[in-house]
């Protein structure tokens, strides 16, 4: 799946995710979004930095992803409230066992990238479990380290 996305680029990334979940799981899912949405977002005017996803009413939402009007949209006609949830798009199955794994401490979904495949815009969600600062701590040790030694 990550080939996929690295193949066709990133629209938009949540650098923060990994740093602040370690990520146990992944799922490209769809999004159902209007026309002015993804002629925005092909345009990189997404944002993932805030966002997460929360079920509400057995339905799965994106809350906190910012798409920006798409600036040549005549005024009033084909524009969208830049923060309103947008419905994820997956199988009822993968969403039912979704749900039950929530359920359990410290789990959350962190939407990681947004991308293009296959001429549709689909995000690549995970399933994440809080770090503690140590463990933030020690991923930087680690990655410091491993820099040092490409170096040399």
């Amino acid at each position: 799946m990550t080939t996929r996305a690295q193949a066709t680029g990133a629209l938009a990334t949540n650098r923060k995710a990994r740093h602040e979940y370690q990520i146990l799981d992944s799922w490209e899912v769809g999004l159902a979004l209007t026309g002015g949405e993804v002629k925005s977002c092909r345009a990189g005017q997404a944002s993932l930095a805030e966002a997460y996803a929360a079920f509400e009413k057995g339905e799965l939402f994106i809350h906190g992803m910012r798409i920006q009007p798409y600036a040549a949209a005549k005024s009033g006609f084909n524009t969208h409230e830049p923060d309103r949830p947008k419905k994820v798009l997956m199988h009822r199955r993968e969403l039912d066992r979704l749900a039950g794994t929530l359920q359990l401490k410290g789990h959350t979904l962190v939407p990681l990238k947004l991308y293009l495949a296959r001429g549709k815009i689909k995000m690549e969600l995970g399933l994440g479990k809080g770090k503690l600062l140590y463990d933030k701590r020690e991923s930087l040790r680690r990655k410091t380290e491993a820099r040092e030694a490409a170096r040399t």
